[in-house]
Protein backbone atom coordinates (compact mmCIF):
# COMPACT_ATOMS: atom_id res chain seq x y z
CA UNK A 1 0.00 0.00 0.00
CA UNK A 2 1.45 3.24 -0.89
CA UNK A 3 1.54 6.44 1.71
CA UNK A 4 2.38 9.27 0.58
CA UNK A 5 4.06 12.06 2.77
CA UNK A 6 1.40 14.01 4.63
CA UNK A 7 1.98 17.29 6.02
CA UNK A 8 0.24 18.52 9.60
CA UNK A 9 0.45 21.87 10.41
CA UNK A 10 3.29 22.52 8.50
CA UNK A 11 5.51 19.18 9.30
CA UNK A 12 6.13 15.73 7.20
CA UNK A 13 4.57 12.39 8.65
CA UNK A 14 6.08 9.26 8.98
CA UNK A 15 5.80 6.93 6.67
CA UNK A 16 5.76 3.57 7.31
CA UNK A 17 8.85 1.81 5.81
CA UNK A 18 8.49 -1.22 2.87
CA UNK A 19 10.13 -4.26 4.32
CA UNK A 20 11.70 -7.25 1.94
CA UNK A 21 10.52 -10.58 2.20
CA UNK A 22 13.09 -13.18 2.95
CA UNK A 23 13.49 -15.86 -0.14
CA UNK A 24 15.88 -18.50 -0.16
CA UNK A 25 17.90 -17.28 -2.71
CA UNK A 26 18.47 -13.84 -4.59
CA UNK A 27 16.87 -13.32 -8.21
CA UNK A 28 19.07 -14.37 -11.13
CA UNK A 29 16.65 -11.89 -13.80
CA UNK A 30 17.11 -8.67 -15.47
CA UNK A 31 15.77 -5.41 -13.66
CA UNK A 32 17.09 -6.02 -10.33
CA UNK A 33 19.41 -3.67 -8.13
CA UNK A 34 21.78 -5.26 -5.17
CA UNK A 35 22.14 -3.66 -2.05
CA UNK A 36 24.30 -4.92 1.08
CA UNK A 37 21.99 -6.20 4.52
CA UNK A 38 23.44 -3.72 6.36
CA UNK A 39 21.74 -5.23 9.69
CA UNK A 40 21.47 -1.99 11.39
CA UNK A 41 18.28 0.02 13.06
CA UNK A 42 15.89 0.62 10.33
CA UNK A 43 15.42 4.75 10.45
CA UNK A 44 13.67 7.25 8.74
CA UNK A 45 14.89 10.85 8.86
CA UNK A 46 12.46 13.70 8.16
CA UNK A 47 13.31 17.12 7.49
CA UNK A 48 10.73 20.35 7.38
CA UNK A 49 10.29 23.99 8.30
CA UNK A 50 10.69 22.35 12.68
CA UNK A 51 13.86 20.88 11.97
CA UNK A 52 15.36 17.61 11.95
CA UNK A 53 13.51 14.40 13.26
CA UNK A 54 14.64 10.90 13.10
CA UNK A 55 11.88 8.39 13.51
CA UNK A 56 12.65 4.39 14.28
CA UNK A 57 10.77 1.58 11.91
CA UNK A 58 7.53 1.58 14.09
CA UNK A 59 7.02 5.09 14.17
CA UNK A 60 8.63 6.13 17.39
CA UNK A 61 10.24 9.52 17.57
CA UNK A 62 14.06 8.73 18.81
CA UNK A 63 15.46 11.94 17.46
CA UNK A 64 16.92 12.39 20.79
CA UNK A 65 18.95 9.00 20.89
CA UNK A 66 20.15 9.34 17.61
CA UNK A 67 20.67 13.17 18.35
CA UNK A 68 24.50 13.53 16.63
CA UNK A 69 22.89 12.36 13.45
CA UNK A 70 20.04 14.73 13.56
CA UNK A 71 22.88 18.08 14.14
CA UNK A 72 24.90 16.15 11.28
CA UNK A 73 21.95 16.48 8.85
CA UNK A 74 23.05 19.87 6.85
CA UNK A 75 21.36 18.58 3.17
CA UNK A 76 20.61 21.29 0.55
CA UNK A 77 16.92 20.96 0.61
CA UNK A 78 14.42 22.43 2.83
CA UNK A 79 12.10 19.17 3.10
CA UNK A 80 12.93 15.56 2.66
CA UNK A 81 11.60 12.28 3.72
CA UNK A 82 14.66 9.77 4.20
CA UNK A 83 14.88 6.41 4.46
CA UNK A 84 17.78 4.51 6.38
CA UNK A 85 19.77 2.83 8.43
CA UNK A 86 21.77 3.43 11.62
CA UNK A 87 25.10 1.41 11.98
CA UNK A 88 27.80 1.72 13.85
CA UNK A 89 30.94 1.42 11.43
CA UNK A 90 33.29 -1.96 11.88
CA UNK A 91 36.70 -1.61 12.01
CA UNK A 92 37.43 -3.59 8.96
CA UNK A 93 34.73 -5.11 6.85
CA UNK A 94 30.72 -5.05 8.12
CA UNK A 95 28.99 -3.13 10.81
CA UNK A 96 29.57 -3.48 14.24
CA UNK A 97 25.84 -4.99 14.92
CA UNK A 98 27.31 -6.31 18.39
CA UNK A 99 27.74 -2.68 19.56
CA UNK A 100 25.11 -0.75 17.81
CA UNK A 101 22.53 -0.56 21.52
CA UNK A 102 25.47 0.24 23.45
CA UNK A 103 27.26 2.82 20.85
CA UNK A 104 23.39 4.63 20.90
CA UNK A 105 22.93 4.72 24.84
CA UNK A 106 26.72 5.16 25.62
CA UNK A 107 28.24 6.34 22.51
CA UNK A 108 25.85 7.97 20.22
CA UNK A 109 29.03 9.62 18.45
CA UNK A 110 30.12 6.45 16.71
CA UNK A 111 26.12 6.51 15.05
CA UNK A 112 26.56 6.46 11.26
CA UNK A 113 23.36 7.05 8.97
CA UNK A 114 23.19 5.38 5.44
CA UNK A 115 20.22 6.29 3.17
CA UNK A 116 18.68 4.00 1.45
CA UNK A 117 15.74 5.35 -0.47
CA UNK A 118 13.72 8.83 -0.57
CA UNK A 119 10.06 9.39 -0.06
CA UNK A 120 10.23 13.32 -0.29
CA UNK A 121 11.64 16.26 -1.39
CA UNK A 122 10.92 19.76 -1.30
CA UNK A 123 7.28 19.00 -1.51
CA UNK A 124 7.19 16.65 -4.24
CA UNK A 125 6.06 12.50 -3.33
CA UNK A 126 8.73 10.51 -5.28
CA UNK A 127 7.71 7.36 -3.63
CA UNK A 128 5.67 6.52 -7.17
CA UNK A 129 8.35 6.81 -9.00
CA UNK A 130 10.68 4.12 -9.69
CA UNK A 131 13.62 3.05 -7.62
CA UNK A 132 16.26 4.46 -9.54
CA UNK A 133 15.30 7.47 -10.17
CA UNK A 134 14.72 7.86 -6.51
CA UNK A 135 18.57 6.81 -5.74
CA UNK A 136 19.53 9.21 -8.42
CA UNK A 137 17.86 12.22 -6.29
CA UNK A 138 19.23 10.87 -2.85
CA UNK A 139 22.66 10.58 -4.38
CA UNK A 140 22.31 14.19 -5.60
CA UNK A 141 20.85 14.88 -2.33
CA UNK A 142 23.56 12.81 0.28
CA UNK A 143 26.57 12.96 -2.08
CA UNK A 144 27.99 16.30 -0.53
CA UNK A 145 26.72 15.60 3.11
CA UNK A 146 29.04 15.03 5.84
CA UNK A 147 30.67 11.46 6.88
CA UNK A 148 28.08 10.97 9.49
CA UNK A 149 25.08 10.65 6.88
CA UNK A 150 26.49 7.89 3.99
CA UNK A 151 24.74 6.87 0.72
CA UNK A 152 24.51 3.43 0.13
CA UNK A 153 25.84 1.95 -3.14
CA UNK A 154 24.19 -0.66 -4.95
CA UNK A 155 25.49 -3.19 -7.38
CA UNK A 156 24.00 -4.52 -10.86
CA UNK A 157 24.48 -8.18 -12.18
CA UNK A 158 24.89 -11.21 -11.04
CA UNK A 159 23.79 -11.52 -7.32
CA UNK A 160 25.34 -14.81 -6.69
CA UNK A 161 28.87 -13.34 -7.83
CA UNK A 162 27.90 -10.53 -5.11
CA UNK A 163 27.53 -12.95 -2.78
CA UNK A 164 30.60 -14.30 -2.77
CA UNK A 165 32.59 -11.16 -2.73
CA UNK A 166 30.58 -10.28 -0.06
CA UNK A 167 31.40 -13.21 2.09
CA UNK A 168 34.23 -12.85 1.63
CA UNK A 169 34.67 -9.69 3.90
CA UNK A 170 31.87 -11.39 6.49
CA UNK A 171 28.46 -9.41 4.86
CA UNK A 172 26.32 -12.30 4.96
CA UNK A 173 23.10 -11.45 3.38
CA UNK A 174 22.27 -8.80 0.52
CA UNK A 175 18.80 -6.81 -0.51
CA UNK A 176 17.27 -7.19 -3.90
CA UNK A 177 15.42 -4.43 -5.49
CA UNK A 178 13.13 -4.10 -8.66
CA UNK A 179 15.02 -0.69 -10.34
CA UNK A 180 11.51 -0.36 -11.64
CA UNK A 181 9.64 -0.64 -8.70
CA UNK A 182 7.57 1.90 -6.55
CA UNK A 183 7.73 2.13 -2.77
CA UNK A 184 4.98 0.97 -1.03
CA UNK A 185 4.93 0.57 2.95
CA UNK A 186 4.69 -3.10 4.75
CA UNK A 187 5.64 -6.31 3.10
CA UNK A 188 6.99 -6.38 -0.51
CA UNK A 189 7.64 -8.38 -2.95
CA UNK A 190 9.91 -6.11 -5.08
CA UNK A 191 12.08 -6.05 -2.25
CA UNK A 192 13.69 -9.78 -1.49
CA UNK A 193 16.22 -10.47 1.29
CA UNK A 194 18.77 -13.40 0.94
CA UNK A 195 21.34 -14.51 3.15
CA UNK A 196 24.38 -16.65 2.23
CA UNK A 197 24.59 -20.07 2.25
CA UNK A 198 27.26 -23.00 1.05
CA UNK A 199 24.86 -25.25 -0.84
CA UNK A 200 25.54 -27.29 -4.11
CA UNK A 201 24.06 -24.56 -6.43
CA UNK A 202 26.31 -21.66 -4.90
Amino acid sequence: MSKHAKVNGGRLEFIPPQIPTRVEEPPEDEGWLHEVNLDGYRTQVIIDKGGVRLYSKNGGDWTTKYWPIALAVELPCRAAIIDGEIIVPGEQGPPDRPSLEAAIWNEPGRLVFVALDILHLDGRNLDSLPLLQRKQALWQLVEHGPGKIQYSEHFEGSALAIFRALEKVGLESIISKRADSCYRSGLSNTWLKARYFEGPDF
